[in-house]
């Protein structure tokens, strides 16, 4: 019986650690400092596992040789971070009822939300249900498009099941509004209703390459809690871009570890985290 070649063969050297910060960047706009050495380390040590590779050069040179572009997908897929909850910074989605409605108020009935960094979903799902709290969706024309790098976070977007203790911040009225309850033996698991996943389109995107394929013009773009993995070249080109898409009048939202403070922008500033396009 033949054995899975192992990967504990000890600490990624530094010139190979380089290669990788190269690849991450070149293809993702990320910038990995030196202190993620161990982190990538391992997260590259499960793609060896799964293609029973032994060393850290030879899945290197893997990555790099695969014509298909599949595995740089994957590599991608692991090197990201994921972290978001339901109603994160909540905040922001105050600002972005209140501003809906006054824009209603004045008539508007179709809407252009981009969620730029989705994740698991839990953003442009609570995007979704801030639009209709606000809205309803009678004689509306909403739209949200949630964007990832990773094609398997995008994958738990679609499916749209969460553990029962990711919704702990979505308050009780919304859960039995817009999710279902899935019961396996004593496991509890809540699955987005249809009513809202109808307004999310999902697509994979790299935030690093600009121009996006979206035509505009966006009312609200959420691009909270990325642009910290970016160095300023990339967060100069995102913001611009950013800006073209925007109506003038439209929001920008960053994370609240976040701003624009030094950046060559046109933004102006609203609130803590919150810019208009002049």
């Amino acid at each position: 019986m033949a054995t899975v070649p192992s990967c504990q063969n000890g600490t990624m050297n530094a010139r190979t650690f380089e290669k990788f910060r190269e690849v991450v960047y070149a293809r993702s706009g990320i910038s990995l400092g030196p202190q993620k050495a161990a982190l990538v380390s391992a997260r590259v040590g499960k793609r060896m596992r799964a293609l029973r590779l032994e060393n850290h050069e030879d899945y290197l040179d893997y990555l790099l040789h695969d014509e298909t572009g599949n595995e740089l997908v994957q590599f991608l897929d692991a090197i990201s971070t994921n972290v978001t909850s339901f109603f994160r910074e909540p905040k922001h989605f105050e600002f972005l009822a209140e501003t809906l409605r006054k824009w209603h108020a004045k008539g508007q009935k179709r809407f252009r939300i981009w969620s730029a960094a989705s994740s698991t979903g839990e953003e442009p799902y609570s995007i979704a249900m801030t639009v209709l709290e606000a809205l309803g969706s009678r004689g509306m024309d909403v739209r949200v498009l949630a964007t990832d790098i990773s094609t398997r976070v995008l994958e738990s977007c679609l499916c749209g099941e969460y553990e029962a203790g990711k919704l702990d911040t979505v308050p009780e009225t919304y859960r039995s509004r817009y999710f279902e309850v899935l019961r396996d033996g004593s496991a509890t698991r809540f699955r987005v209703r249809e009513m809202l996943k109808n307004l999310v389109v999902f697509r994979r995107l790299n935030l690093s390459e600009p121009p996006f394929p979206m035509r505009g013009p966006l009312d609200v773009v959420f691009c909270r809690n990325v642009m910290i993995y970016f160095d300023n070249c990339v967060r100069g080109r995102l913001l611009d871009e950013v800006y073209r898409l925007l109506k003038p009048g439209g929001y920008l939202m960053v994370g609240h570890a976040e701003s624009l403070t030094g950046m060559m922008s046109e933004f102006r500033t609203i609130q803590p985290s919150v810019y208009v396009k002049r």
